[in-house]
């Protein structure tokens, strides 16, 4: 389970054809089978009606299955086809399976693929968020990217006064980037390229920071005026040590909370399960998995601290 949690379970027998899509910017590369045989392979435009036209002409009163890999195309075609009453599974990369040693790789054989992990029921599909937490998860996206940003100056400017021997400003514990320490930077004594640069880092960190700030706000008026999001970022927060900021992230990297069974799963896609190694007798476990986004851990572990200090 990668990326987004696995839903429901595909079984090849109740379809007539299966399709193998490798979508990129401007085309679909597409194989056709049924139970016995390659049909088709063809590359049409990057157009779910194109390829609806196609599959209606070619396989009338049929059942047929899609399946494409996550990527950057999104998931505007998994919506165009399931709109249409089409199952499309949308699969994890690290999770199709390869053959090892094939050291060929084009749309084609990458469609044949897929097509054929599809007829084989060895896919499984991610869960394709719906649209509003798609759109939350766009924020969040964008506020972790200034937030980045902010560090990285930040660590320019440290570095900087560093490299010219220069002392930076003192502050208490907690303070160290406060408004005094910020107006102190501005009054440092430098030389005249150093005073350049330092001014155009402080004003980029400046900036940063009212993005951050800015992306908060916007994640706070989208879920209120979602009645589902703000329901369930109430119910987060209630925990101890979940505020608005790892709600929204968490709720956003998640989904739709009704997809998850059980509080395994939920670990298993946080990558909070241990590894395990273990044959007969013996059992081995390791470290947590790790799997999942790493950023989400990161904020729970910092919420975990702040509500239990030691």
């Amino acid at each position: 389970m990668t990326g987004e949690m696995a839903h429901h379970t595909f079984i090849p027998q109740y379809f007539d054809v299966f399709a193998g899509l490798d979508v990129d910017k401007t085309s679909i590369s597409v194989t056709f089978m049924n139970h016995r045989e390659t049909i088709r392979s063809i590359r049409i435009a990057h157009s779910a009606e194109h390829l609806l036209n196609y599959v209606r002409k070619r396989f009338t009163d049929q059942k047929v299955a899609f399946a494409y890999e996550a990527g950057p195309t999104g998931y505007g075609l998994h919506d165009k086809l399931t709109d249409q009453g089409y199952l499309c599974l949308v699969a994890a990369a690290s999770m199709i399976p390869r053959a090892p040693g094939q050291r060929v790789k084009t749309n084609r054989l990458d469609s044949q693929k897929l097509c054929e992990a599809l007829r084989g029921g060895q896919l499984k599909s991610i869960h394709v968020p719906s649209v509003s937490y798609r759109q939350l998860r766009h924020l969040t996206q964008l506020r972790d990217t200034f937030i980045r940003q902010v560090a990285a100056n930040k660590c320019r400017i440290k570095a900087l006064l560093l490299f010219e021997g220069i002392a930076f400003p003192q502050a208490p514990p907690g303070s160290q980037w406060s408004t005094m320490v910020i107006g102190q930077l501005k009054q440092l004594s430098c030389p005249e390229a150093v005073r350049f640069k330092l001014d155009a880092l402080l004003r980029n960190l400046q900036f940063a920071q009212q993005q951050a700030l800015e992306s908060m706000r916007q994640i706070r008026r989208f879920c209120h005026n979602d009645p589902e999001l703000h329901r369930c970022i109430e119910y987060l927060r209630s925990i101890p040590g979940i505020g608005w900021i790892v709600a929204s992230h968490l709720l956003a990297r998640i989904g739709d909370w009704r997809q998850i069974q059980n509080v395994r799963q939920l670990s298993a896609f946080l990558g909070l399960v241990p590894t395990e190694h273990s044959t007969g007798e013996t059992v081995q476990r390791g470290s947590i998995t790790r799997s999942g986004d790493s950023r989400i851990r990161s904020k729970l572990e910092r919420g975990q601290v702040a509500c239990c200090p030691k």
